[in-house]
């Protein structure tokens, strides 16, 4: 995700007066700067870092949604906003079927083995920010058994 096509969206939405949609975008720029700033490259801001920290604030947003208690309506009806909004910059996560497949294509040998704890390590490191972490996870445990 390009951060400026964050901020060109971030002022459409101040312009449109649409204040949660702005805070939410906002958000996720400032979580976007502040890992920049953290691994140094505050000016050139590459688009797989902005990918990894929309996934993070996702997940921490999904989070919040699950923990919140049901008498809450209001809280959880805004952190659903916010997710949905979060949700439209995230990159396309890979299916359970599509991670199966590259599995099977690219780690046979080490599938072969059935060692789910060497195969996590291995597919992990690939495929961060592509797929799930419990999607990968599902598809590992159901190949070793």
């Amino acid at each position: 995700m390009d951060i400026e096509l964050l901020r060109k969206d971030m002022v459409a939405a101040m312009k449109a007066k649409d204040k949660p949609r702005k805070e939410a975008i906002s958000s996720l720029i400032s979580a976007i700067k502040k890992v920049a700033i953290d691994e140094g490259c505050r000016d050139d801001i590459p688009e797989e870092l902005a990918d990894r920290v929309i996934l993070k604030e996702m997940k921490t947003v999904k989070e919040q949604i699950d923990t919140c208690p049901d008498s809450r309506a209001d809280l959880k009806a805004e952190y659903q906003f916010r997710y949905d909004v979060i949700s439209e910059y995230a990159p396309k996560l890979m299916s359970a079927d599509e991670v199966k497949a590259y599995l099977q294509e690219r780690f046979a040998d080490l599938l072969a083995t059935k060692n789910k704890g060497q195969i996590m390590k291995a597919v992990m490191a690939e495929l961060k920010g592509k797929a799930d972490g419990k999607v990968i996870n599902q598809v590992v445990a159901a190949l070793c058994s």
